[in-house]
């Protein structure tokens, strides 16, 4: 019987799957040529997430690395951009902001049929559950006070001073993320859904004022990043593929959809009682943000909710598109697809509370 538990269906790695093989006498001869230090022999893993970009293990005998390419096939406009993966993280090693140190790109896709990046591979706790069980509410705490803080500090990052200053365009972020996402769901689009059509006529006219611009992840949750072993702190942010320039709220009220989100095994905290698990209440989460930027608060949460419900449901209807036209790089891409309609719904509740008539 499959296992439904995400920590163990999508920790770790598994051997190679038959579609997903790569040449690698051709990726060996290119790691010599471009990464410092490399020195085989080869041996590769996959790994059970990635949902998007089929990622791997690169084990040497004295180091591993880990390696993300595109997949192959037919893909949709813009995504799957490995190269602004590898050029935000690229900038931010430097600065001390928890990333992987990369060590190169290849854009070449005769070598291995697609673009990729090779990276370290940070060693250290990848969770799941959200609600971290097993552990003291000492540490819970702990540990989401640093997950809030690491968020903090990338918005406070100087991104014109990181050489980031064209990595997205300045200004009317919400609006253009609409907009891109409206139309990435048309494409993809495998029903009719009245409330995500009302939606994207609603959302982009009634964004909330205040803009700010910084460096955005895109997907800030827990299974995104690597703890210390031991330590309740961020070692490494993970999968930078939506991450560009925009506002940080849009960033924030995302981490922030997991008080709300069903608690059901993964980052989802909706129905637990945080406060006896030392997890700091959303109340707590949105002070202790504003703290470390120095706002006076964040208004307007339902539209933002809003909005990252129908984001979320648009990611999940390009996965079910590349299910349908084969693309697809995950046997798990299935069972996200079923949350589609729910999604939609949420979305629809939140911009009624925003207003929505």
């Amino acid at each position: 019987m499959a296992t439904t538990d995400p920590q163990e269906a999508f920790s770790g790695t598994k051997p190679v799957e038959e579609r997903h093989k790569l040449d690698e006498v051709a990726l060996a001869r290119w790691l010599e040529a471009n990464v410092d230090g490399f020195k085989g022999p080869l041996t590769l893993n996959q790994f059970k997430g990635g949902q998007s970009n089929p990622t791997y293990q690169l084990v040497t005998p004295t180091k591993k690395y880990v390696l993300r390419k595109k997949p192959s096939g037919k893909l949709l406009p813009s995504a799957h951009a490995v190269d602004r993966e590898h050029r935000v993280m690229a900038a931010l090693y430097p600065t001390g902001f928890p990333v992987a140190k990369q060590y190169a790109l290849c854009s070449d896709d005769s070598v291995i049929g697609a673009m990729f990046y090779v990276m370290d591979m940070v060693e250290g706790r990848i969770l799941w559950d959200g609600a971290l069980p097993g552990m003291e509410s000492s540490e819970r705490r702990a540990i989401y006070e640093n997950k809030i803080a690491t968020l903090a500090r990338l918005h406070n990052t100087d991104y014109q001073a990181i050489g980031l200053g064209d990595y997205g365009k300045p200004g009317n972020y919400f609006a253009r993320q609409i907009d891109r996402w409206s139309k990435q769901y048309k494409l993809s689009e495998t029903e009719n859904i009245d409330e995500m059509n009302k939606l994207i006529e609603w959302l982009p006219v009634t964004i909330p004022p205040g803009e700010r611009t910084s460096i955005v992840h895109g997907d800030y949750r827990l299974d995104n990043m690597v703890l210390h072993p031991t330590e309740p702190r961020v070692i490494a942010v993970l999968d930078w593929e939506l991450s560009t320039l925009g506002d940080p709220l849009g960033d924030f009220t995302y981490y922030l959809m997991n008080w709300v989100m069903p608690s059901d095994g993964r980052s989802g905290l909706g129905g637990r009682d945080v406060a006896a698990l030392g997890i700091p209440t959303q109340e707590e989460t949105v002070r202790l943000y504003c703290e470390h930027t120095g706002r006076d608060g964040i208004p307007a949460l339902d539209w933002y909710f809003s909005y990252n419900a129908f984001r979320l449901a648009c990611i999940l209807q390009g996965i079910a598109g590349r299910v349908r036209d084969g693309t697809a790089a995950s046997a798990h891409a299935a069972q996200m697809i079923q949350r589609i309609r729910p999604l939609a719904s949420a979305s629809f509740m939140y911009a009624q509370r925003a207003g929505l008539k």
